[in-house]
């Protein structure tokens, strides 16, 4: 199998503007080309919002402004691209990330794990994990705050993900290291797209992390962006590597489980 070329775009969004922020990143990524790339959680907007009508208002069905964009981008690297996005359905709203081709969405996955005040602009992620085979690659998505709940990992891992994609506007410093806990105990690669920069909008003042990594199957990282600065990254990957559950010739991390005795 060839190997894969996978990346992320970290980037520093202005909120409520999308073209200037759609334009951030078609900057980054020209004449680049990548099997599948990752964008930041709610790249297009910004991320604090003031109140679930301000939320609202930015908000899009899923063929909207952003998936086009999306698809468009997908079409210029010859790939797929993940991106995280305010979704609306009739009149619900859910933190999202889509999956896309140039053509069309191919998987919308709403955030499960509510961080901070997110539970007041959004409504809970109410569809199974599942997982997309796309282009020769098994994928998954989980949203930045699901990284610290194991069983979300753990879960699109034993629907067969190679990789998960992993948008995140992350202001905690701890995810980074944990993912690559969450890598070897499942033996998968995971970009996570992490955005720089700080928004302090009405009660809440937000510095976000930066430092956008891949990680393999063996906890290795094998990109980690800067702290503060926008910034791209395109790594070759093997996902036969994520493919081989053993840990040596007597241990297999999913046929080892003792379910049996596990409460859940």
């Amino acid at each position: 199998m060839r190997s894969m070329i996978v990346a992320y775009v970290q980037t520093n969004p202005i909120f409520g503007n999308k073209e200037q922020n759609f334009k951030e990143i078609k900057n980054l990524i020209k004449g680049r080309t990548a099997d599948l790339l990752v964008l930041p959680e709610l790249f297009a907007t910004g991320y604090t919002f003031i109140s679930k009508e301000e939320m609202k208002s930015y908000a899009e069905e899923v063929n909207g402004p952003t998936a086009a964009f999306l698809m468009k981008i997908a079409s210029k690297i010859n790939g797929l691209v993940v991106g995280g996005f305010a979704e609306k359905e009739r009149n619900n709203f859910y933190n999202s990330a889509m999956l896309v081709d140039k053509n069309e969405v191919l998987h919308v996955y709403r955030k499960v794990q509510m961080f901070y005040k997110e539970n007041s602009w959004f409504n809970p992620g109410n569809k199974p994990l599942k997982v997309i085979e796309a282009n020769g690659m098994k994928i998954g998505i989980m949203i930045c705050f699901d990284w610290i709940f194991p069983e979300v990992a753990r879960t699109l891992s034993l629907l067969g993900a190679e990789i998960i994609a992993h948008p995140a506007n992350l202001v905690l410093p701890y995810c980074q290291k944990a993912m690559t806990t969450r890598c070897i105990e499942n033996r998968v690669f995971a970009i996570t797209a992490n955005r720089i920069g700080h928004e302090k909008r009405g009660e809440d003042d937000f510095e976000f992390t930066g430092k956008s990594q891949i990680t393999s199957p063996k906890g290795e990282i094998l990109s980690s962006g800067p702290k503060e600065t926008s910034h791209v990254d395109f790594v070759a990957i093997n996902v036969m590597d994520a493919r081989n559950k053993k840990i040596n010739e007597l241990n297999d991390l999913f046929k080892d489980r003792r379910t049996d005795l596990y409460q859940l």
